[in-house]
C-alpha cells in the first residue's frame, strides 16, 4: 500500500493536481486578503469616501451624547442588535448627507478661507477662559474628541461650507402674513362648552347578571381567566456590594497604601511651553526660523508672524501647561529635556511637522496630604478587598452549585448568604431580579424546571451573580368559575353599564340636536357650568372636531373621559384669539418647517443622482 502511494505521488498527473490545489489555496488566500484589507471606507459618496475611522468617531460621539441624555434606558437599547444596527446606520446616513451637501456646495463655488477658519476657532467659547482663547483648553478638548489641530480645522472648514449652503436655503424661505394669521387662529382657538358625565359605575351598580349570563361570559372570555404558568423559585445571590459591609480597613492599612502609591496622589511635573510650527516636511523653512531665533529674534513675535499652528500663533506660540503622555512623543521628549526657563530647542520633527519649542515655566510635582485622601483610599481598599473576596467566593459557588445540584444549602453556606424564596410567581410578576433574560432562560431549561436541579452561576450585573432553582411548578390553567365569579360579574356589569350609558348618550344627543332639551330633565341629568377649553384639554380631540355653532344653534357630541365614563358636550361658542407674539413664533416655525422640507427635497435629489455605497454599518 505505502509503495503504491509513493508511486502515485511521483506521477505527473498527481503532481499537476496537487499543484492546482496549492495554487487555488494561494490565490484564494491572497484574494480574500486583498478584498478584506483593501477597503478602509465606511461608505462611498460619488468619488469621495467616508473613512471607517471618521464613521467610528462620529458613532462614538453620538453614542456618548445619547448615553448622557438617556442613561440606563439607552444602555438597555444597546442590548438589542437590531437597534444598534439601525442606530449606526442613522449615524452613517448623517455623514453621507453632510458629504452630499459639501459636494453640492463646492459645485456651486462656495469656499471658506483659512482666515475664517482660524477666526472661528479663536472665537469659539468652548476654547476660552475669561473671554480669551486658551490654548491648553483647545489642545485638551481636541485630544478628548480624537482630533488633531489639522483635521479639526478641516472639519470646521467643511462645516462652514455646508452652513453657507444651509443658510442660503433657509434665507430663501418665507411665510405670508395671511398664512401665519390663519395658523395662529387655529392654534390659539378656544371653545366654550358645557358637559355632563354619565358615570359608568352608577349604571354598573344596578346590574345583576343571571347565572346563565355569568356562565356564558366566562365561557367566551376564558383567556381573561387563565392563570399563567407559575413557579416557586429559590435562589442565592452574591455581589461585591454585599461584601463591602464586612470589610474593615484600618488607618495603618490606608497609610501603608498611601506610602506605596505616593505618585498616585501627587501632581505630575508640568511645563509651560510655547512653540512655532511649520507643517509638513519643509525643513528648510523651519531651519530659517530657527536661525532667526538664534540670531536674537523675539520668539513671541516670530511665532505670531510665522507659526502655522492656528490656535497658538495668536498667543505668541503659547501652549500653556502640559504634562507627560499628552503630547506627540517627539514633542514631549524635547519639551521635557529643556533644562532652564527660556531655553529653546532645535528642530523637533513630529507627525504634525517641525516644531521649535521654548520653555516658559516649570511646576514641580506636589503630594496631597494623607488626611486629604484618606477617605478615598479607604473606599478604594474596601472595594478592592470586596472584589477579591467576591471572586474567591464566586469560584467556590460555581463548584458547589455544580457538585451539589439538588439543593442550595451548600451554596448558601459557602458564600455566607441566605436562601431566598418566592411564592408562586409568573414571568410577569416575578421579582425584578428574576426577570433578567438569562434568568428566565435558565428557569425554563429541562434541568432546572423539570428535573429540579440548580442552575449554573448566572451573572445579572457586573460583580453580581445568582443561582436559581425551581421548588414547585404550577402549569398554566383556566381558573374555575367559582374562583373568579366576582371578577366575571364585575366585567359583565361594566360592559352592560357602559352599553346603557352610551345608549342614553345617543338618545340625549339626538334629542338635543333637534332642540328638545326636555330629555335632560326626563332622565335626571343636567349640564355643568360653562367652561372655556383650549387644545390641551382632555376633551379637545372631540370638541375641536365639532362644527362651529351659529348664533341660534348649539352642537352636541359624545365622547369618553380617561376613566371610560361617557361625556356629552354642548358646544356654545368658538373664539379665535389673535396674539402677535404667538404669531411671530408661528411664523418662525413655518419658515423653519419649509426650510427643512426644502433641505429634505434637496437631499433626496442629491441621493438619487449620486452613487452611494455602504461598506460598514453593523458592529
Amino acid at each position: 500500500m505505502m509503495e503504491r502511494l509513493r508511486e502515485g505521488v511521483n506521477s505527473i498527473a498527481v503532481k499537476i493536481i496537487l499543484g492546482l490545489i496549492i495554487l487555488s489555496f494561494v490565490f484564494a488566500g491572497i484574494g480574500s486578503y486583498l478584498v478584506s484589507g483593501s477597503n478602509n471606507a465606511a461608505a462611498k459618496v460619488g468619488n469621495s469616501e467616508i473613512g471607517r475611522g471618521e464613521f467610528e468617531q462620529a458613532y462614538q460621539n453620538e453614542r456618548n451624547r445619547m448615553q448622557s441624555q438617556l442613561g440606563d434606558y439607552f444602555s438597555n437599547l444597546l442590548g438589542d442588535p437590531e437597534y444598534v444596527a439601525s442606530f449606526r446606520k442613522s449615524v452613517l446616513d448623517r455623514l453621507i448627507n453632510d458629504r452630499l451637501l459639501q459636494q453640492h456646495a463646492e459645485s456651486l463655488g462656495l469656499r471658506v478661507s483659512d482666515a475664517q477658519v482660524r477666526q472661528m476657532i479663536l472665537d469659539m467659547p468652548q476654547f476660552q477662559t475669561d473671554g480669551e482663547f486658551d490654548q491648553q483648553i483647545y489642545q485638551s478638548a481636541l485630544r478628548r474628541a480624537g482630533y488633531t489641530p489639522e483635521n479639526f480645522a478641516e472639519y470646521l472648514r467643511q462645516d462652514l461650507v455646508r452652513n453657507q449652503l444651509l443658510s442660503a436655503i433657509q434665507g430663501s424661505d418665507f411665510s405670508l402674513q395671511s398664512e401665519v394669521e390663519a395658523q395662529g387662529k387655529l392654534i390659539t382657538q378656544t371653545r366654550d362648552i358645557r358637559s355632563l358625565t354619565l358615570n359608568i359605575d352608577d349604571y354598573a351598580a344596578k346590574i345583576s347578571p343571571t347565572d346563565d349570563e355569568v356562565q356564558a361570559y366566562y365561557d367566551e372570555h376564558q383567556d381573561d381567566y387563565t392563570r399563567p404558568e407559575q413557579m416557586k423559585i429559590a435562589y442565592v445571590e452574591l455581589s461585591a456590594d454585599q461584601l463591602k459591609d464586612n470589610v474593615a480597613v484600618t488607618d495603618e492599612d490606608a497609610k501603608a497604601y498611601y506610602n506605596e502609591h505616593l505618585d498616585k496622589y501627587s501632581t505630575a511635573e508640568q511645563r509651560k511651553v510655547s512653540h512655532i510650527l511649520v507643517q509638513g516636511d519643509d525643513e528648510e523653512k523651519a531651519q530659517a526660523i530657527l536661525d532667526q531665533l538664534n540670531n536674537g529674534a523675539d520668539f513671541t513675535a516670530v511665532a505670531k508672524e510665522q507659526s502655522e499652528d492656528v490656535g497658538s500663533a495668536e498667543q505668541g506660540g503659547s501652549l500653556g501647561w502640559i504634562e507627560h503622555d499628552v503630547m506627540d512623543p517627539a514633542f514631549e521628549e524635547a519639551a521635557f529635556s529643556l533644562e532652564n526657563v527660556g531655553d529653546v530647542s532645535g528642530l523637533v520633527k513630529s507627525s504634525f511637522g517641525y516644531h521649535i519649542i521654548k520653555l516658559d515655566d516649570v511646576k514641580a510635582p506636589e503630594s496631597k496630604p494623607f488626611d486629604d485622601v484618606k477617605s478615598d483610599i479607604v473606599a478604594e481598599l474596601s472595594e478592592q478587598q470586596a472584589l477579591d473576596t467576591y471572586y474567591e467566593l464566586q469560584n467556590e459557588l460555581e463548584t458547589v452549585a455544580f457538585e451539589s445540584p439538588d439543593s442550595l444549602d451548600e451554596a448558601a453556606k459557602v458564600i455566607g448568604q441566605p436562601i431566598k424564596e418566592t411564592d408562586f410567581v409568573s414571568e410577569q410578576d416575578a421579582p425584578e431580579l428574576l426577570t433578567a433574560p438569562q434568568i428566565l432562560d435558565a428557569l425554563n431549561t429541562v434541568e432546572v424546571k423539570e428535573d429540579g436541579l440548580n442552575s449554573e452561576v448566572l451573572e445579572v450585573a457586573p460583580e453580581h451573580v445568582i443561582v436559581v432553582r425551581v421548588n414547585d411548578l404550577r402549569p398554566e390553567t383556566v381558573l374555575p368559575l367559582e374562583e373568579v365569579r366576582d371578577d366575571v360579574v364585575a366585567a359583565i356589569a361594566d360592559d352592560q353599564g357602559q352599553e346603557q350609558a352610551m345608549e342614553l348618550a345617543d338618545k340625549l344627543v339626538t334629542a338635543l340636536e333637534k332642540g328638545d332639551d326636555s330629555v335632560l330633565e326626563q332622565n335626571g341629568v343636567a349640564f355643568g357650568e360653562l367652561e372655556k377649553i383650549d387644545r390641551s384639554s382632555p376633551l379637545a380631540e372631540r370638541v375641536f372636531s365639532m362644527p362651529k355653532p351659529s348664533d341660534d344653534t348649539k352642537h352636541y357630541a359624545q365622547t369618553q373621559d380617561a376613566d371610560g365614563n361617557v361625556v356629552i358636550v354642548e358646544l356654545d361658542n368658538v373664539e379665535a384669539n389673535v396674539d402677535s407674539e404667538m404669531n411671530e413664533r408661528i411664523g418662525q416655525q413655518m419658515v423653519q418647517m419649509s426650510a427643512q422640507q426644502d433641505l429634505n427635497g434637496l437631499l433626496n435629489i442629491l441621493r438619487n443622482n449620486t452613487d452611494i455605497e455602504y461598506y460598514a454599518v453593523g458592529q
